[in-house]
């Protein structure tokens, strides 16, 4: 491994973090919508993201939706990952490959729930933040791709099926994957866990949860206080409306 200072490095974390920002401020749902001739903040509950769009125009459009949001959470961090793989912070075992893809990661979410070419009014984020995990803890273990598909189908689908609650279901995935990429971290930086690179890997995951839980704050008011609209998995197979956005 080569060793290389932040003095070196500064200007790379400038560049990603305005160019992923400007990556999430690119929002598909607004795009497809257009392309079918709608405005997708005008429609069902005006979000632009990919349950409202699932809503009003099927389970399929919003699986088209739901993937490139996905790539676009995860393909800034992969790139970073390639570049930054073989170097490790000066006087330290801690990757910069580490903390650099969940960096890239937290200014996609940033520019996709706060996107300057929407006057800051955009998606939560949730598509974007999963795919930005599967890519992530696929990078390294190839096979973690399909544990991944497997949490996001069995385990927030299928929560979201049973229960109907969409913004619960969601977030608990965020938080689930994030504690996942935290205990293969612990493990990978038990002897030098306190090192300030190590805890701004933390702070990244942190940050992600962070993001995402408040751009759901409604919708947690309204869950707690037994108003939250149901999610039902069967009838965005069909695009019916009158659900509000989770």
């Amino acid at each position: 491994m080569t060793e290389l200072a932040f003095s070196k490095l500064w200007y790379w974390f400038l560049l990603m973090a305005v160019v992923c920002y400007f990556i999430g401020c690119f929002n598909f749902a607004v795009l497809i919508a257009k392309i079918k001739k709608k405005d997708v903040r005008k429609i069902g509950s005006g979000n632009p993201g990919t349950m409202n769009i699932s809503r009003e125009f099927g389970l399929k459009v919003g699986l088209i939706n739901f993937l490139l949001d996905a790539c676009k959470g995860g393909i800034p961090a992969i790139i970073s990952f390639f570049i930054f793989r073989n170097y490790v912070f000066a006087g330290t075992n801690v990757l910069i490959s580490d903390f650099t893809r969940y960096f890239c990661g937290v200014f996609v979410i940033i520019g996709h729930i706060f996107p300057v070419t929407m006057k800051f009014k955009g998606g939560k984020g949730i598509a974007s933040t999963l795919g930005l995990f599967w890519f992530c803890l696929s990078c390294e273990w190839a096979w973690n791709i399909l544990i991944c598909l497997v949490v996001l189908l069995f385990g927030i689908v299928g929560f979201i099926a049973l229960t109907e609650w969409g913004s619960m279901g969601s977030l608990l995935g965020v938080t689930g994957m994030s504690i996942w990429q935290g205990i293969v971290f612990v493990l990978r930086y038990e002897a030098e866990l306190a090192n300030v690179w190590v805890v701004m890997c933390f702070m990244m995951l942190l940050a992600l949860n962070v993001l995402t839980w408040t751009a759901h704050r409604k919708n947690l008011v309204r869950l707690f206080a037994g108003e939250e609209h149901r999610t039902s998995v069967r009838k965005l197979s069909h695009g019916k409306r009158g659900m509000k956005e989770m």
